[in-house]
């Protein structure tokens, strides 16, 4: 990863960009970009307010003075000709329309001052043309309509051409006020088209300033950020792919940095891990190696305990039982009972060789692994069994029992093994019942034999599993003290467990497990 270039800050003091987090990396950006929007809010409100003031000036103060400005002369014309009228004819009807004209002319003046409020020299202009009418009127008009009035001679050409030649000076006012308000009208279009010529170019400037920032936002994100992060994602997808010895090296912004040396951190100790693994893995392999040779001179040693241990106790067996018979007469009680006591010896003697090579064969000679139905292995159990249950009175019941995975010859061992112990160890005073149940679970088959016996203390839920343990005398019941020894290893071998339900009674209930078919 390459990391941003810092600068010196003061001696032995380091500053630059890297030191900056990407959190705040984006809060300079949306900072940026907010200054730059509040700006052109700014501009653009105020280039707005130029451009409406402008058009409101011209739309609402000097376009109607200017026709205001035509409607004064035409009132003022209409004062002549209403003069002129009156002087020609008399009639009455003349001087009501010229009273009229007057009035309108009042209104048109304070509305003209009101327009130009913001024009000095136009509204002094229209007091000039307002003076220019009065002085018409009192010195021309009016003296000539009281001439008129009063009777005067009735040729009025005189008066009509005098009042005309003053009036030339009123027209002449009013048409000087219509230049310069269109003067003004010109003057304001061209203000109006030049400030929606700024306005424009100022929107066009901020909307490049706007993309020229995301240009420059959207460059500066990649190199200072995006490329970092993409640097360290594909130095990750790397360890993660399997190479381990792939160094970190942190760069870009403080917090990516970071996260960079903690990924290296947890890399050399994953890297120290697997090294571990590897050297556990080495000594692992090792003792399976040696354990093999073990299991492989243990194998030798059970052959030799089969045939070389067994033939020296057949001969004492046999020789003890010879002697007996040859000298049974020449024997007192105490010699032959000590002939019994040897005899007995080697044949207690062969019975546990054989059962300890029995338990070491599981899981070694019985490996196979296939579906089994239990109700076929426990159809030939029971007729194993047959003398036994015959002689014993016992009545098994059990379920339709279902498939599992497992050896059939140990399976067959371990039902075998747990039948024959509830017709073993029952009560004197009662058959043998013994009930079998089966329940599924998670792919696993839960199995419960339970008896009427003499039943298990619970104090000796463990140790009726451990290999030539008794809990009775050997005098009240035969065997070597191995058969549930060898249905725990049997169950274990299936990746099982048996237990004792110690809240039965009466009798005992062993529950053990088996995976489903």
């Amino acid at each position: 990863m390459i990391d941003t270039d810092p600068v010196q800050d003061g001696p032995g003091r380091r500053r630059g960009r890297a030191s900056w987090t990407t959190q705040r990396w984006f809060a300079t950006v949306l900072l940026a970009m907010v200054v730059l929007i509040v700006a052109g809010a700014v501009i653009g409100a105020a280039a707005l307010s130029r451009t409406a003031a402008v058009s409101n000036r011209l739309s609402d103060r000097i376009a109607p003075a200017g026709k205001a400005t035509v409607q004064l002369g035409a009132a003022l014309a209409d004062q002549a000709a209403d003069v002129r009228g009156f002087l020609l004819s008399g009639d009455q009807a003349f001087l009501d329309s010229y009273a009229d004209s007057q009035a309108q002319e009042r209104r048109l003046l304070a509305r003209l001052r009101e327009l130009l409020g913001a024009e000095p020299d136009a509204v002094a202009q229209v007091g000039a043309v307002e003076e220019q009418a009065r002085q018409w009127r009192t010195t021309v008009a009016d003296p000539l309509v009281e001439v008129r009035r009063a009777g005067a001679a009735a040729d009025p050409a005189g008066p009509v051409a005098r009042n005309l030649a003053a009036f030339e000076g009123v027209s002449t006012g009013v048409a000087g006020l219509e230049s310069r308000l269109s003067g003004l009208q010109d003057a304001a279009r061209q203000d109006l088209a030049t400030t929606r010529r700024v306005r424009d170019g100022v929107f066009i400037g901020l909307v490049l300033a706007l993309l020229l920032l995301i240009g420059v936002v959207a460059v500066l994100l990649r190199v200072v950020v995006l490329r970092p992060l993409t640097q360290l994602g594909t130095a990750v997808r790397q360890v993660a792919g399997g190479d381990f010895h792939h160094r970190l090296a942190p760069g870009g912004p403080a917090d990516l940095a970071r996260l960079a040396g903690d990924v290296e951190a947890m890399r050399r100790r994953l890297v120290d891990g697997l090294d571990a693994s590897q050297r556990a893995r080495e000594e692992l392999e090792q003792r399976q190696v040696e354990l093999h040779r073990l299991n492989t001179d243990l194998e030798q040693f059970a052959y030799v305990a089969s045939h070389d241990l067994q033939e020296p106790l057949r001969k004492v067996a046999s020789f003890c039982q010879m002697l007996q018979r040859r000298y049974a007469g020449a024997l007192d009680d105490r010699a032959q009972q000590y002939i019994t006591f040897a005899v007995d010896g080697a044949t207690r003697m062969q019975q546990l060789i054989n059962d300890l090579l029995a338990f070491s064969r599981i899981g070694r000679l019985y490996d196979a692994s296939r579906p089994v139905d239990l109700d076929e292995v426990l159809d030939g159990v029971q007729q194993t069994l047959a003398l036994s249950i015959a002689e014993s009175g016992a009545e098994i019941t059990r379920p339709p029992l279902p498939t599992v995975v497992g050896d059939p010859t140990l399976l067959s061992l371990l039902w075998q093994n747990l039948l024959g112990n509830a017709m073993k160890f029952r009560h004197p005073e009662r058959a043998p019942k013994v009930e079998i149940e089966a329940a599924q679970a998670q792919g696993w088959w839960t199995f419960s034999v339970k008896d009427n016996g003499i039943g298990i203390a619970p104090e000796f839920a463990d140790k009726i599993f451990v290999i030539f343990q008794r809990l009775h005398p050997r005098e009240a019941y035969a065997g070597t003290g191995i058969g549930l020894a060898i249905c725990k290893k049997i169950v274990e071998h299936h990746g099982g467990t048996i237990r004792l339900d110690a809240a039965h009674s009466p009798g005992a209930c062993l529950t053990f497990t088996l995976p489903a078919a």
